[in-house]
């Protein structure tokens, strides 16, 4: 899909949903047990925490320690709080160790195991979750890369590298992140906050209640800030893409860039995109950065009114309503120190996870946002591949049928089952191609191959000579199955190209492109690629038939000088002669050269015509071409305009017609001779 329809799947509330499905799916399918750990010391570390404000009650009031005013007050009934002192409500006989009370030395006993078990869940939990990202992280990367091998050609066509590459990194380091830190703090938060509120209601319902119209205020601020900060957060992750992407297309382009002066143009594109990712990444931050403290005034002036309602319950003796003394017969009880201590840590306890939680959501949405892209390219439509014609090695039996084998013979076969149940057969590859009748379009309602016919014969030269736009490499895309036809039919040795695999089908055709890539490796691996099991004798002597030999031994290592960053340190001639020895030493049936010597001198053409002359001897050869000099002894050459074959013919007879290519040829000899 274009990029921007990209980015709207990306900004969709559906798409996050259906990403945070599949990263959970993920999570299930390869960590089940340890998320279940994950979980429960979650929960662990949630209650510990909780119980800190329920022990602080117990300790300071209720059964243990209670301020005494004896002595404190002066005749007027004043009460002087610095006069006042602390008693232990425990007789003797219970006292246990260090001379504290039984009750007192077990709930400080219970305090410490508690507490404990509350570090450890919480260092268990971060440590398996950052394992579980780490995990999340690279399988997520080894299905992107998997996946990206079985997409059709026009999925790259159509995307920026760059903004894929963005995938890579960008986005799938945000998944991690919300995995290792966003996602599991929420959890705690929220389970934090439900287990306070379940305190808060056992302790005493009237002061919930104030806590809840409280709650109200800062659940509607948090809602309207992270609406639109996650809104912006969704817009900063789709803009680093496109930066990317732009950033990829100018490094890649750095040599267009400075011949022809567009360094300032360039600045300014890159500007325009990075003042976009700046401002969408401040707004997005603005609202996240004023979320936080302002949830945390509001738990501060919660705080405040719960304790002067608190006080005021005290002094004037209000009877509470406490769920907790159910137990005990009744259900309404007087608001004690203890309660009111208690009710306060819940409260600050409850309070403070919301912001908390709001500042996640902004980083769980953010990597929502990257993991629906994440997503998207995983649930790409794959290549389709419907053939089940296999090409197999073979040799001869007695009668000079093919009969398939193991060892590599340099002879090929067509494996052939039949759907109608028959003994499956097996023909030559020969090589002979037909296109009967062939329309096509990239885009469906713009057809740019018009009835195009083709008749190659085993062993043949077909040249496609035509202006830029008219066809030639659209054909040969069809050949490969790059993209498959609208109509008519296309027959390899006489079997409908549709029902070769295409696997086998590009096994048998070697191709040499105009523009050479060539991988980061020896030069050795480079010619390999043509075919990875070939020996090294089998390497260089297919460098030799191209003429690439010479300049290899030229080279600091010979056949193991390293190339990077697509063999830059070669000159395009020299590249292109690699591209040509790696389609030799793939020795394929049939070869396809698109403007294989474009980038050659004329000297260095004239070594590698004879190269080519000796590659494509027994072979069926495809060939376009501007320099028409390297074409004239085809068997047939094809003119093509808009799309249709407008002339066809040998040298000869196309130049006593006198048509497009006799002016092709005459203006193109005229050219070379002036030069």
């Amino acid at each position: 899909m274009p990029a921007t329809n990209k980015a709207r799947k990306g900004a969709s509330k559906e798409a996050r949903r259906g990403a945070m499905k599949s990263l959970l799916g993920l999570v299930f399918r390869y960590y089940p047990f340890l998320f279940f750990v994950v979980v429960l010391c979650i929960l662990i570390s949630s209650f510990a925490s909780v119980a800190n404000s329920y022990f602080i009650g117990q300790i300071l009031a209720d059964h243990f320690i209670t301020p005494s005013l004896t002595g404190a007050m002066d005749a007027n009934g004043v009460i002087d709080i610095s006069k006042a002192t602390t008693l232990f409500y425990d007789t003797p006989h219970e006292l246990g160790i260090f001379g504290l009370s039984m009750k007192f030395s077990s709930l400080m006993i219970s305090m410490i195991v508690i507490f404990a078990l509350g570090v450890v869940a919480s260092y268990f939990y971060n440590y398996l979750m950052s394992l579980i990202s780490q995990g999340i992280q690279k399988k997520i990367r080894d299905e992107l890369f998997s996946h990206m091998q079985d997409l059709p050609v026009s999925y790259f066509d159509q995307q920026t590298h760059g903004d894929i590459m963005s995938v890579y990194t960008n986005d799938v380091d945000a998944l991690r992140e919300m995995l290792a830190r966003a996602l599991p703090m929420a959890v705690s938060s929220i389970i934090t906050m439900i287990a306070c509120f379940v305190m808060m209601l056992l302790t005493d319902l009237y002061m919930t209640l104030v806590v809840l119209a409280v709650s109200v205020l800062i659940f509607s601020i948090t809602k309207y800030f992270t609406k639109r900060s996650a809104r912006y957060f969704i817009k900063q992750q789709m803009e680093l893409g496109a930066t990317n992407g732009y950033i990829e297309e100018m490094i890649s382009g750095q040599k267009v860039v400075k011949v022809f002066n567009y360094e300032a143009k360039n600045i300014e594109g890159f500007d325009s995109h990075n003042e976009e990712l700046f401002e969408d990444s401040v707004k997005a931050n603005r609202y996240a950065s004023i979320l936080m403290p302002i949830v945390n005034q509001i738990g501060n002036l919660a705080y405040a009114i719960l304790a002067l309602v608190g006080g005021l319950f005290t002094i004037y003796g209000v009877r509470g309503f406490s769920l907790m003394d159910l137990p005990h017969g009744h259900i309404f009880s007087e608001a004690t120190i203890g309660i009111i201590i208690s009710f306060l840590l819940y409260s600050k306890a409850f309070v403070q996870p919301i912001g908390q939680v709001a500042n996640q959501i902004n980083t769980i949405t953010m990597a929502l946002a990257g993991a629906s892209r994440i997503f998207a390219l995983i649930d790409e439509p794959k290549e389709v591949d419907d053939g089940y014609v296999e090409l197999v090695n073979a040799k001869a039996d007695e009668n000079g049928n093919p009969v398939p084998c193991s060892e590599r013979t340099g002879h090929w076969a067509w494996k052939h089952p039949h759907q109608d149940g028959s003994p499956t057969t097996y023909t030559w590859l020969r090589g002979k191609i037909n296109l009967y009748n062939v329309d096509f379009g990239y885009v469906k309602d713009k057809i740019v191959l018009h009835d195009i016919t083709i008749y190659a014969e085993p062993g043949q030269k077909i040249a496609f000579v035509g202006p830029t736009g008219a066809g030639k490499t659209t054909i040969t895309n069809l050949l490969n199955r790059f993209y498959d036809i609208a109509e008519g039919k296309i027959r390899y040795d006489d079997i409908n190209i549709n029902k070769i695999k295409k696997a086998d089908l590009r096994r048998s055709l070697g191709m040499v492109f105009q523009d050479t890539k060539l991988f980061t490796g020896t030069v050795r691996e480079n010619i390999r690629y043509g075919r990875l099991d070939a020996t090294d004798e089998e390497v260089e002597a297919a460098a030799k038939l191209a003429n690439a030999d010479t300049f290899i031994q030229q080279l600091p290592n010979g056949y193991d000088t390293m190339l990077t960053n697509g063999g830059a340190s070669l000159s395009q001639g020299q590249r292109q002669l690699l591209a040509i020895a790696r389609a030799a030493v793939a020795d394929p049936p049939v070869l396809i050269l698109d403007e294989a010597t474009s980038s050659i001198d004329s000297r260095t053409e004239a070594l590698v015509q004879r190269g080519m002359d000796a590659i494509m001897k027994g072979r069926t050869v495809f060939v376009i071409a501007h320099r028409l000099s390297t074409i004239k002894n085809s068997d047939v050459i094809m003119v093509l305009d808009h799309g249709r074959i407008i002339e066809r013919g040998n040298h000869e007879s196309l130049l006593a017609q006198k048509g497009v290519y006799y002016q092709l040829y005459t203006g193109n000899a005229k050219a070379q001779q002036e030069a």
